[in-house]
């Protein structure tokens, strides 16, 4: 006869599955790749704030060198290549309805240009606030647009967000 914590363990796994089965990103995963290359060290992690009206960091923030090659994460049509409030943006609208942007980006490509994956968009450029190392790509994923905006974290259209399980005891 199997434990006590085993036949909790099964009457309650389906819950657990339904809660933290595929995500809106994970869908996606396996169509995306990090946008430089070799894979990037992330130096500041996303952190999304309890109500949107709040402070956080909506994207995670990957080092980079000065003029780096940043690539399309995934296949779709650029959204918008330009300035954004004193800083130059790249966004990347995708098949999923994903959006992916790219800052600070000296753009390649124009507005209604379509992309590979992994073709390049264009290069790392200085300025990025708050960045901890010489020079950061801010990555960032949103499904919807506006105030229905769903922030994601890019990490997660790599398979890269990791859930745990605690113990039922």
């Amino acid at each position: 006869m199997p434990s006590r914590s085993l036949r909790v363990l099964a009457a309650f796994l389906p819950t657990v599955l339904c809660v933290v089965g595929p995500g809106p990103a994970a869908a996606s995963v396996g169509v995306y790749a990090a946008p430089l290359s070799p894979r990037p060290t992330v130096v500041t992690a996303y952190d999304e704030p309890e109500k949107r009206w709040q402070p956080g960091h909506r994207g995670v923030d990957l080092a980079a060198v000065l003029g780096q090659a940043v690539r399309a994460a995934g296949a779709g049509r650029v959204r918008f290549a330009g300035e954004v409030a004193g800083r130059q943006v790249v966004s990347v609208s995708h098949p999923d309805g994903v959006t992916t942007t790219y800052e600070p980006v000296e753009a390649s490509v124009d507005a209604g240009d379509h992309v590979s994956r992994g073709e390049v968009i264009g290069t790392v450029m200085t300025g990025h606030p708050g960045c901890p190392v010489p020079a950061c790509l801010h990555w960032g994923a949103r499904r919807g647009s506006g105030r229905a905006a769903d922030y994601l974290d890019p990490l997660g259209l790599l398979g890269a967000v990791r859930v745990r399980l605690k113990p039922v005891d």
